[in-house]
């Protein structure tokens, strides 16, 4: 996992060129990969339940601040790209992986509705706003920026809808076959 956690993190900071000329790249595939780094860096990790409340508020303090236009202009100087290096990781990624198991189901489909309604919110406004939220992007590449992120939003709504409409995959599939059984079954 570790070895994953820098792939992550090599191939976000390999994107720096591709994130000053694209916010689609900047903001759907930089950010998350830095984020994939601190979730995948923290896997085996386990926080207690006290911890579960600070360490979310962390990671959605974390994640509203990256989400503000403003503050996706000031990641391309280099003082907002260390912190968006350093940031993303370290207050959301590990937060949120070391928070999410001990969040209920209600409040992880709450997390889960809200961030589709902040995609849809965010990509209508990026698509509808008459001037630059992004100084550092043309109005074209921010409504591209919206576009994709409702896209994102109807996609994440169907995957996240999938086990509520068609039931857990791993209920309708079969079991394994014993290890000792599957063992034979290679040999032959």
């Amino acid at each position: 996992m570790p070895c994953l956690a820098l792939l992550a993190l090599v191939e976000a900071i390999a994107l720096r060129e591709a994130a000053v000329a694209s916010p689609v790249q900047h903001v759907l595939l930089q950010m998350p990969l830095l984020v994939l780094a601190g979730v995948v860096a923290a896997w085996s990790l386990t926080g207690g339940r006290t911890w579960a409340v600070p360490l979310l508020l962390t990671a959605l303090t974390a994640f509203l601040f990256w989400m503000l236009p403003r503050n996706v202009d000031w990641a391309l100087s280099p003082a907002g790209e260390l912190a968006k290096y350093l940031s993303l990781p370290l207050l959301l990624g590990v937060p949120l992986r070391l928070s999410w198991p001990w969040l209920g189901p209600v409040l992880r489909g709450f997390l889960k509705a809200n961030a589709l309604s902040m995609l849809g919110v965010l990509g209508f406004l990026y698509i509808h706003a008459p001037v630059r939220l992004c100084n550092s992007y043309l109005v074209s590449a921010q409504q591209d920026l919206g576009f994709a992120f409702l896209y994102l939003a109807a996609a994440l709504a169907c995957l996240w809808a999938t086990p509520l409409l068609f039931g857990d995959l791993r209920r309708v599939l079969p079991p394994p076959p014993p290890a000792g059984l599957a063992a034979e079954l290679e040999i032959k």
